[in-house]
């Protein structure tokens, strides 16, 4: 029952381990070498590819082109050769003209359908075999002495067809999940457009008001002027509510464009009176010690505020100045705000200077600013605002002076509350549709 490799000289070995697997009977194992040939394609200049070309040209990625000649026929099996991509697998389905980034496959023993093995070469993950030089590179060294099952070409017609089923119904699934996923972003994004409206959850009118809260952070800041601990801003502007109910900046008559109406408990105001927008301690990356968390941007999950990577300077090596940020500080990213990657820190560290640390802790709660910040209604000011085409950021003035609709603090606690339990429903819901 051991499996044996005989040679053309006679010699017989026993390679029962390099057999993979069990096969059931009628199967037989082969190497690659016995059924298939390997020969590089042809590289072509690239003021040679053109649009109107009548035969697609393969590289390693696959379709990369067109030209006015083929060096295969349709139904080859073509197999990345170099970089990234050595060792995908690509179906001609007409004429081609292969690279000299591609192998072609050329069979000796018609053993195979085309298609069946086309996902055999997939199943070996051939890109294992590669070398590295300058880049990965596969070759028929590493390729043709695999081992392969080869079952009845009968059976192999079954297994496509049951093959093909299972990819349509895959393919449903996987489109039913990205309904699933777009109906919940759609739904979160509700959530939060209706949090920072006041009406998600029912006001309580024992509720300290939100101007009690603006009106004791006012009086702390001029306590802190007269100690000389704090600087008198002269550009400063309070929101206030008129007469008429219009809302008004204090020094101007000009009534002010409020986005969308609030409950009579809340108070409008801007980011400049809330917190430190725009003041960063920034830190020379020579300071920073190696154990030291170092955030950026590509570390954050778009639309959600989750830490995707945590990197140590160690592991980072950082060479540029840095924002340092304390543990509950709010972290927004001004680069590309339609990104909409705002994160609520459990730990102090230091961050790109693309991201702003933001500290609200004197009146807001910071889950409840973060969710203010990560709500439709910023996330497209932001975006309206922003300037460069290429890589577009939000500028300190206009940051400062975005207008934000300040809860009372515990109707905060409420909305952060509610919030969270409908962010876990849908996530129950989506989990539970990928079981």
């Amino acid at each position: 029952n051991l499996h044996y490799e005989k040679f053309q000289d006679g010699t017989v070995k026993c390679i029962e381990d390099e057999i993979p697997f069990d096969v059931p009977e009628g199967w037989e194992f082969s190497r690659l070498q016995t059924i298939i040939s390997l020969n590089s394609g042809k590289s072509i200049k690239v003021r040679q590819l053109e649009e109107e070309g009548k035969y697609p040209v393969y590289g390693g990625n696959g379709i990369n082109g067109y030209y006015d000649d083929y060096n295969v026929y349709s139904n080859t099996i073509i197999i990345g050769r170099v970089g990234f991509y050595c060792g995908s697998i690509h179906l001609t389905s007409e004429k081609s003209w292969i690279t000299d980034n591609a192998l072609i496959v050329s069979v000796k023993t018609p053993v195979f359908i085309q298609d069946f093995f086309a996902e055999i070469l997939r199943f070996l993950d051939l890109g294992k075999t590669s070398v590295s030089t300058a880049q990965p590179v596969v070759s028929g060294k590493g390729i043709l002495p695999l081992i392969i099952p080869v079952p009845p070409i009968a059976e192999q017609e079954r297994i496509i067809l049951k093959f093909q089923e299972m990819i349509s119904e895959v393919d449903k699934i996987e489109h039913d999940k990205d309904s699933l996923s777009d109906i919940t972003n759609i739904t979160k994004a509700k959530i939060l457009d209706l949090a920072i409206r006041g009406k998600l959850v029912p006001q309580n009118p024992n509720d300290e008001p939100a101007s009690i809260l603006l009106e004791r952070i006012r009086k702390e800041k001029i306590e802190l002027i007269k100690q000389g601990k704090m600087k008198r801003d002269k550009k400063e502007s309070i929101i206030y509510k008129g007469d008429d109910n219009s809302y008004y900046l204090t020094g101007s008559s000009e009534a002010i464009d409020i986005p969308f109406e609030i409950p009579d408990t809340w108070e409008w105001s801007n980011l400049k009176e809330l917190c430190n927008y725009g003041v960063c301690d920034n830190i020379s990356p020579e300071t920073i010690d190696d154990k030291a968390w170092i955030l950026d941007l590509e570390d954050i999950e778009k639309d959600t505020g989750k830490i995707l990577y945590r990197a140590s300077n160690a592991e980072r090596k950082t060479t540029s100045t840095k924002h340092s940020f304390q543990k509950n500080m709010i972290l927004y990213s001004k680069l590309r705000p339609y990104l909409n990657k705002v994160v609520l820190a459990d730990d102090k560290g230091f961050c790109t200077s693309e991201i702003i640390p933001l500290d609200f802790s004197k009146i807001i709660v910071p889950r409840y600013a973060q969710i203010f910040l990560m709500s439709p209604y910023f996330v497209g000011y932001a975006s309206h605002c922003s300037y460069g085409m290429k890589m577009p950021r939000l500028g300190t003035r206009d940051g400062e002076r975005a207008l934000f609709a300040i809860p009372p603090y515990q109707e905060q606690i409420r909305i952060i509350d509610m919030v969270d339990r409908l962010f876990a429903e849908l996530l129950i819901i989506q989990d539970s549709f990928t079981m």
